[in-house]
C-alpha cells in the first residue's frame, strides 16, 4: 500500500482515522448507556418493575441519581440499590 510512503494517501488516511475516532466515541457512549440501562433493568426484576416505570418513580420521588451510579449500585452494592428502589416506591 502507498499510505505509508506517499504524502497524499497518508494524509487522507489520517483524516479518516480522526473521523472514525470521533464516531467511535459517540458509539461508545451509546453502548455504555444501553449497558447501564440493562444492568438497572436486571436489578429491578426482584421488584417487578421495568426501567421506564422506575425512572418515573425516581422523578416523582425527586431522587436524582444518574444511570451510571444506579447501574454500579445494582451490580456491586445490592442493598443500597434496593433501598433506593424502596424509597422511590413510597
Amino acid at each position: 500500500m502507498s499510505r505509508k510512503s506517499l504524502w497524499h494517501p497518508s494524509n487522507e488516511a489520517y483524516l479518516h482515522a480522526g473521523e472514525y475516532a470521533f464516531a467511535g466515541r459517540r458509539l461508545r457512549r451509546r453502548d455504555l448507556r444501553s449497558l447501564w440501562i440493562t444492568r438497572i433493568n436486571a436489578g429491578l426484576l426482584d421488584f417487578d418493575l421495568s426501567y421506564s416505570k422506575f425512572t418515573a418513580l425516581l422523578k416523582k420521588a425527586r431522587i436524582e441519581i444518574d444511570r451510571k451510579i444506579l447501574s454500579e449500585l445494582a451490580v456491586s452494592n445490592i442493598p443500597a440499590f434496593k433501598a433506593i428502589v424502596e424509597k422511590s416506591l413510597k
